[in-house]
């Protein structure tokens, strides 16, 4: 279950304290989600979780399941800054106008007012061994400005500090909620058909079997299977395509997709918590523990940047004073009183993560599921992609286009034997045949066996019967005897002879070649089609789509090989280049798993395909891995822009303050109000394309 929080200030604060938790016996897979604000942890270990917070850091607090946070704390928050700010002006009037102590005493007031939770934050981090963060840097800096005679710019400060805080807060908790509405399809209640009567129920409620009724306009609660009605099924939430999908009875429907103006009567086939919906918001979870290379970078440079910076700042405070004839310490004190603010990597630590998160809310409200910021990383890297035929570049809907004959064995005949030999396969293929058999299969089958990128092994009737490739029949000792012509060919052999051959055929899909030349476009060096099928109909796909390099006659091994190949090929290209296979993800999950980012496509309803691939596309257009690839280019881009912004602003004020050219006015830019633009720019990750 997951729980809302408060308390946490940056990501490596929620980094912290999942680690503590997970040292605690029983919390070892408890998480701790910054951007959301949510702990993940079962019920039954929720005492557990509080003891452990209170210890390693008070400030972060449960709160109730599913409760919302209000904006009292940020009202509140503001009342404070305008209270503090009217004794700060008062202070610095009559102590400009009168010189009396009592404008020093009303600054100090107002400093106090709007700075203690910044002091406290900073003294619970020294007790904690928590030095260097902005809290600490930040009342070293005011108490030292203070201790210099600077007792009104220390009082600005720290409320321009608590401001530019409070500004934040906001502008990532609205981040937040925008990514949080982007995937909040969680159906919220069911219509329960319990005798006679339609009961309102919490969908967790609905067990597998239940009859639930589904009204125009609502949402459908769960995974199931149409029993009665008709309607068009508007399934943008998971998939992002805009077209209805028609939908009547013996048809599955997801959870989370929404119903038109039909009625309809589900059966339901899952529970919520395995259910699609359920499936895509934990991938989406799970993706924000898996980091770019860019965001292990900024963590590890912020751990030494603030330290270095500090060390810099003593540095300048003492060292100018003894070494420089009429060097005044009161002077490079305030210098490194400059560098200590300006050194908190803020911007970086919040920016980026929530730009990368942003990046994948976004790839899921498009119907694309990245199960990591490291494959979003490695999509706008991509070099080479290598698409599977069936079911990928065509639509796996094969039709039989001839049946073939001999040795005084009808096509019908054939046929049937085809259909009993596959009675027990899922391949497209097998239910090709079967599909256009059209009857009961009245053999006795026994002894199936499916042999992996060959075909089908069976005992039909007492005799042995192969249906498959001529590669398969070769394999096993038989004379394939037909030639071979342009499409998909099937052999039928029983007992040692070859009696027949089905001729198969499958559409191309309609964006496969508009997909093809849009990854052109986005400068993808290289395309290849990998195959288990024949030359002559591998060649004609390929050719269809626009791409020249295609391997036909593979089996699933065969195709790892040649990824691999194609890998060892990518290690000498510049700039991490990648690979990325697309596959259906049931056929091929060996290859998906070897490749660098391994695509599963159409794959809403496959356990396997998620399992498996990197990158699950819920629906079936190869286009959506252009969408894809522009999402994670755009992601990069902002994130980037923020990296080179925050250390570009920052490196400037350094310098600037250590030279004497600029003030704590400027220092507090350089710190809060960067990270807030950072922050701003960030969040436009969400609206990608």
């Amino acid at each position: 279950m997951r729980y809302r929080v408060v308390g946490l200030h940056c990501p490596h604060c929620a980094e912290r304290i999942q680690g503590e938790l997970r040292k605690t016996e029983g919390l070892e897979d408890v998480r701790v989600d910054y951007h959301t604000r949510t702990i993940k942890v079962d019920a039954d270990r929720l005492n557990s979780v509080r003891q452990v917070l209170a210890r390693v850091d008070p400030r972060v607090r449960i709160l109730h399941r599913f409760s919302e946070e209000t904006d009292h704390k940020g009202l509140s928050m503001a009342a404070v800054m305008i209270s503090a700010a009217l004794l700060l002006a008062t202070g610095t009037w009559v102590y400009s106008r009168t010189g009396s102590t009592v404008g020093q005493l009303l600054v100090m007031v107002g400093y106090l007012w709007v700075g203690w939770p910044v002091i406290r934050r900073a003294l619970m981090g020294v007790v904690k061994g928590k030095v260097f963060d902005e809290h600490f840097l930040v009342t070293i800096a005011t108490g030292a400005a203070i201790g210099i005679g600077h007792v009104a710019e220390a009082g600005v400060v720290m409320l321009l500090f608590t401001l530019g805080e409070w500004l934040q807060a906001r502008a990532v908790g609205r981040s937040r909620r925008m990514i949080a509405e982007l995937l909040d399809i969680r159906p919220e209640r069911a219509n329960l058909v319990v005798g006679d009567q339609l009961n309102v129920v919490d969908p967790t409620t609905v067990q597998v079997g239940d009859t639930i009724v589904v009204k125009p306009g609502e949402r459908i609660p769960l995974d199931g299977e149409v029993v009665e009605g008709e309607s068009f099924v508007d399934t943008s939430p998971l998939t992002g395509e805009s077209v209805p999908r028609r939908v009547g009875r013996g048809e599955l429907v997801l959870a989370g997709t929404i119903n038109g103006r039909g009625l309809l009567t589900v059966r339901v086939t899952r529970p919520l918590e395995q259910s699609s919906v359920s499936r895509i918001l934990h991938l989406v979870e799970e993706a924000a523990a898996r980091k770019a290379p860019t965001e292990r970078f900024i963590t590890a440079f912020a751990r030494r940047y603030t330290p270095a910076v500090v060390v810099a700042a003593v540095a300048v405070a003492v060292v100018p004073p003894l070494l420089l004839p009429g060097a005044r310490f009161s002077d490079w004190i305030y210098r490194a009183l400059v560098l200590l603010v300006i050194s908190c990597p803020c911007a970086l630590v919040i920016s980026v993560p929530l730009g990368y998160f942003g990046g994948l809310g976004a790839a899921a409200r498009q119907g694309i599921l990245i199960k990591g910021a490291n494959f979003l990383e490695g999509l706008r890297k991509l070099h080479t992609v290598v698409f599977d035929k069936t079911g990928t570049l065509t639509e796996g809907v094969f039709e039989v286009r001839s049946v073939q004959g001999r040795y005084g064995v009808s096509p019908d005949q054939v046929l049937e034997l085809a259909a009993a030999a596959e009675l027990h396969s899922t391949h497209p293929i097998a239910e090709c045949i079967r599909r256009a058999y059209g009857q009961e299969v009245a053999c006795k089958v026994t002894q199936f066996e499916n042999v992996a990128g060959f075909g089908v092994k069976a005992k039909v009737d007492g005799k042995v019967v192969l249906v498959g490739s001529d590669a398969f029949l070769y394999r096993e000792g038989v004379d394939p005897a037909f030639p071979r012509e342009r499409g998909t060919n099937v052999y039928v052999a029983q007992d040692g002879v070859c009696i027949g051959r089905i001729l198969l055929g499958d559409r191309v899909r309609e964006d496969a070649a508009e997909a093809v030349a849009a990854l052109r476009r986005l400068g993808i060096r290289r395309m290849l089609v990998l195959s288990g099928d024949g030359q002559q109909a591998v060649e004609r796909v390929a050719r269809a789509v626009g791409i020249d390099e295609y391997v036909a006659e593979l089996l699933p091994e065969d195709k790892v090989r040649v990824v691999e190949r194609l890998q060892r090929g990518l290690w000498r290209a510049r700039g991490g280049a990648k690979l990325a296979f697309v596959g259906d993800g049931i056929n091929d999950a060996p290859v998906i798993m070897r490749s660098d980012i391994g695509i599963a496509m159409g794959a809403l309803g496959s356990d396997a395909a998620v399992e498996a691939a990197d990158v699950v596309l819920m629906d079936d257009r190869p286009s959506r891995v252009v969408t894809a690839v522009r999402i994670a280019r755009r992601t990069g881009r902002i994130v980037w822009q923020n990296v080179v912004m925050s250390l570009g602003i920052k490196t400037a004020f350094l310098l600037l303050g250590t030279i004497g050219m600029t003030t704590i006015w400027g220092a507090v830019f350089a710190d809060v109000g960067v990270t807030l633009l950072a922050v701003l720019n960030g969040a436009r990750t969400i609206r990608s394309c």
